[in-house]
């Protein structure tokens, strides 16, 4: 479908960098939601009428509604690795192309995640807040003290791009011993090169100093750390989540920080964010920031070109970059 001029119109559900607008502007009528609102599902439904293409983000859930309702969309780009806001039932029922943006955000969120890593094993935020507050007048020998980082056990839940690049981190750069469970186990070449082992996902909460969190979400994965596994964690370990809320039960999560039955824990990522629960904000021993990852100019914009770059190409040219049913591309 395309608009009174001529030209194919998309949808911007989120406000994007100028230069990404533009790029898009050489080719499509766009329609962009300037007051970065999040869109309901019925307000996105009606702003998507007479658009074939869209770009999203997390917030805006694509299912069959949104589909019957828009029936001549063609593609649906998300501005993200992760695509839990896409039924894919539904988009390929349609025969939609949805695409994400795998790669451009991988060591920028493999930084992040060592730097939660760090500042909650070192208790940044606690002595911070401690210091704002006017309550240190002197020093002590156990003031603060936190977890080794360098040559401890770095557990790794989830070994993609991003739990690869974790890997390599901590075994190249604070000589740590790294210990992995996933779906599916490396190859000998790539276990190599992060010098990770593999090992059983309880072998990993029970021998994890510091466990991180970097598998995708899905209805298997809701809750895959919960209260048992929490108990079968060290009391003095740490856990960090940069990979979606949901995967972590926050609720046993904050008793089990308040009870000091694990030492502390580092969360970018919340379940139905950008809500916390309310326990998580009354427990001193966690670093709390708000999905914040993949958050440096770079990397921001060079997703949402990723993004935009999959709807000119495959809109233009019937191709896409980095398509997450490809065989629509086909049909």
């Amino acid at each position: 479908m395309t608009s009174t001029s001529g030209r194919p119109a998309i949808l911007i559900a989120r406000k994007v960098f100028p230069e990404v607008v533009a790029h898009l502007q050489q080719h499509f009528d766009v329609d962009m939601n300037e007051t970065d609102d999040v869109l309901s599902p019925q307000q996105l439904a009606q702003r998507l009428q007479g658009k074939v293409g869209v770009l999203t983000t997390g917030s805006e859930r694509v299912d069959a509604a949104l589909l019957t309702a828009c029936p001549q969309l063609k593609i649906v780009a998300n501005i993200a690795v992760g695509f839990n806001n896409f039924d894919m039932a539904a988009i390929n029922a349609a025969g939609v192309l949805a695409t994400n943006t795998p790669d451009v955000l991988t060591e920028t969120t493999a930084d992040f995640g060592f730097a939660l890593l760090m500042a909650t094993a070192r208790r940044l935020t606690e002595s911070e807040h401690f210091l704002r507050a006017g309550l240190w007048n002197r020093w002590t020998l156990d003031m603060f003290a936190g977890a080794e980082v360098h040559g401890s056990t770095l557990g790794i839940l989830g070994m993609g791009r991003i739990g690869q690049a974790i890997a390599r981190r901590g075994a190249h750069g604070f000589g740590m011993r790294v210990i992995y469970h996933n779906r599916s186990r490396l190859d000998p070449e790539l276990e190599g090169a992060c010098k990770a082992a593999y090992v059983s996902k309880e072998e990993l909460l029970r021998e994890a100093d510091h466990l991180m969190l970097v598998l995708p979400y899905s209805a298997g994965a809701h809750h895959a750390i919960g209260a048992p596994e929490l108990a079968q964690m060290k009391r003095t370990a740490t856990l960090i989540n940069i990979a979606r809320g949901g995967i972590v039960d926050d609720a046993a999560l904050a008793a089990a920080l308040r009870e000091r039955r694990i030492a502390a824990a580092g969360l970018d990522v919340f379940e139905g964010e950008p809500k916390v629960h309310p326990d998580l904000l009354t427990v001193p021993n966690v670093v709390l920031t708000p999905h914040i990852a993949s958050s440096t100019m770079a990397t921001r914009t060079a997703m949402a070109m990723l993004a935009a770059d999959n709807v000119i190409g495959f809109l233009t040219q019937g191709q896409a970059k980095t398509p997450l049913n490809p065989e629509v591309l086909s049909t």
